[in-house]
């Protein structure tokens, strides 16, 4: 099984369509695959039509349990549009789990939860709410990849940054290597702000930065809107089709066996 979570600490830059378009992609492969929504915001639950705020079963009972069973795990699990996509999805109660941050064991919740299904899933997608807190922790403590989806645009950058310096106090602590993806999204090459924006991921950050890009693509939001992934509701879109060359990258094996690269201290500028 592999894992992979979606996560910046910047809000609005395309996570949770990361996470559900990789996840449409890989069942459409006949991968059995699980979209883990740990964000109190809950967007990528209410994707799939359900309401954050009066689901009963959802990922806060991963981070509730002392130790959750197999079973206990699989009741959480709700269906989505396509066979072999399955959600665990999100309630607002999640929120209150930052209150029980220095509980002992808090940070491996979701470790232990998914070595329960490790058999029953291909791959675990996991959408993390943009704020550090036990939430994040987990997310990263729990995956052997990062994705990290940059809007192209200037502010996003900043955020960036603070995200790699988070990612490293925290893989510092759990004394984990992490490899990482920065995936530019809501490219769109009319704009001054997209370009200069790409330049300076791919000199700033040439082994990390993804070498194409997530154009802005209305079809996500279109698909969105019937809860179905975006292959479903499109599968010629542009986005759509960046979204495959992305994840044909991650599958490769060669990419994923490659020494594990450790998020720097601080990300250093090179001298133009």
């Amino acid at each position: 099984m592999k894992t992979w979570a979606v996560a910046n600490q910047k809000g609005g830059v395309g996570k949770t369509t990361t996470a559900v378009s990789l996840g449409g992609l890989l069942a459409e492969q006949g991968q059995r695959v699980l979209l883990i929504d740990i964000d109190p915001q809950g967007s990528m639950t209410s994707y799939f039509g359900y309401d954050p705020e009066n689901i009963n079963a959802s990922s806060i009972n991963v981070f509730s349990a002392d130790n959750i069973s197999r079973a206990e795990v699989h009741s959480l699990i709700q269906q989505t549009s396509l066979t072999s996509l399955s959600l665990l999805p999100a309630s607002i109660g999640l929120a209150t789990i930052e209150r029980k941050a220095s509980q002992p064991g808090m940070g491996l919740k979701l470790t232990r939860a998914l070595a329960q299904v490790r058999e029953d899933f291909d791959y675990v997608l996991i959408d993390s709410p943009p704020v550090l807190g036990a939430l994040m922790i987990n997310a990263l403590a729990a995956c052997e990849h990062l994705l990290m989806p940059v809007q192209t645009e200037f502010l996003a950058l900043k955020g960036m940054e603070r995200m790699l310096r988070t990612v490293s106090m925290v893989t510092k602590s759990l004394k984990k290597e992490l490899n990482y993806t920065i995936v530019p999204t809501m490219y769109d090459q009319r704009t001054r702000a997209s370009v200069l924006t790409l330049e300076t991921l791919h000199h700033d950050h040439p082994r990390e930065t993804w070498d194409s890009v997530i154009p802005v693509d209305t079809r996500f939001r279109e698909a969105s809107k019937q809860g179905l992934v975006p292959s479903q509701y499109d599968s010629q879109s542009h986005g759509v089709m960046a979204y495959a060359v992305l994840l044909e990258m991650m599958q490769k094996e060669r990419y994923l066996q490659t020494e594990p690269r450790l998020i720097p201290d601080f990300p250093v500028r090179r001298a133009s």
